[in-house]
């Protein structure tokens, strides 16, 4: 009898050995799990944050222009140009311009393809038909994108008669906008404001380019013999309603020039 409960004492002690055992490896396991879990969590969390930030960082660098292309002919528009070579604006700067971006379907697009959808469009040819004259000035920090968008452009214009593309600094484009005038029409008012100081960005607003050099050859003409003054000029613009229109007026013919400036 003694021995019978001495045995079973014995199984019971071996059983609560076997308890405290698996207790213990339960644990060291399950502080083995959830220190890899913490470990793979934070790995997690570092993927995440690294994801977020090259997807913040690719944004800011796909929607940060980095040049411009101004585009006159009496539709005065602004293309903003990434350092990938795509559209990412179309700015306006008078209804005529905003005419022709409304029709456009060029964001995101590669600029050639953006220049040669506007060169295409039926307006624009009427006007170059026409004998109109249109002027395209890349400008942006990076003098080698510039460059490589002045010849992509001339490309896009080169059997088009009465285009003037060149490149230019970028300094006055803010200046240009806060006068409510693309960057081509701002350097043409600058070099018509040489020629008379009482003309003003709202005189030349509204005019074709074409008309610009016109009235640009007649102040030249006039501050050449002395004929014309202030007050003259003013007439001329205004009789034709504000907007700058030279009945009669031939003026000089400009065709397929290249690196034109306002200077």
């Amino acid at each position: 009898m003694n021995d019978k409960l001495i045995e079973t004492f014995d199984r019971i002690h071996a059983d609560e050995e076997l308890k405290n055992n698996t207790r213990t490896f339960l644990a060291k396991k399950t502080r083995e799990y959830k220190k890899a879990g913490i470990i793979k969590y934070r790995r997690l969390v570092s993927a995440a944050v690294c994801l977020l930030f090259l997807l913040l960082g690719g944004r800011w660098l796909y929607f940060t222009p980095t040049a411009t292309i101004s585009i006159d002919i009496n539709p005065s528009i602004e293309l903003g140009i990434n350092r990938f070579d795509r559209v990412i604006s179309v700015n306006s700067y008078n209804d005529d311009g905003q005419d022709l971006a409304d029709s456009l379907k060029i964001r995101f697009a590669d600029y050639t393809s953006a220049v040669q959808q506007i060169m295409d469009n039926k307006d624009i040819s009427a006007l170059l038909s026409g004998d109109g004259v249109m002027t395209i000035v890349i400008t942006g920090p990076n003098g080698n994108q510039t460059t490589k968008i002045l010849s992509g452009v001339e490309s896009c214009t080169e059997n088009q008669g009465n285009t003037h593309c060149y490149c230019a600094h970028a300094e006055d484009v803010e200046e240009a906008h806060a006068m409510g005038l693309s960057y081509g029409k701002y350097m043409a008012f600058l070099e018509l404001r040489a020629l008379d100081p009482d003309i003003t960005p709202e005189d030349i607003q509204d005019m074709t380019m074409r008309e610009i050099l016109e009235l640009k050859d007649l102040l030249s003409s006039g501050s050449d013999d002395g004929s014309n003054n202030g007050s003259e000029n003013d007439t001329q613009i205004n009789s034709n309603g504000g907007n700058g229109h030279h009945g009669g007026g031939n003026g000089r013919h400009h065709g397929n020039g290249r690196g034109h400036h306002w200077n």
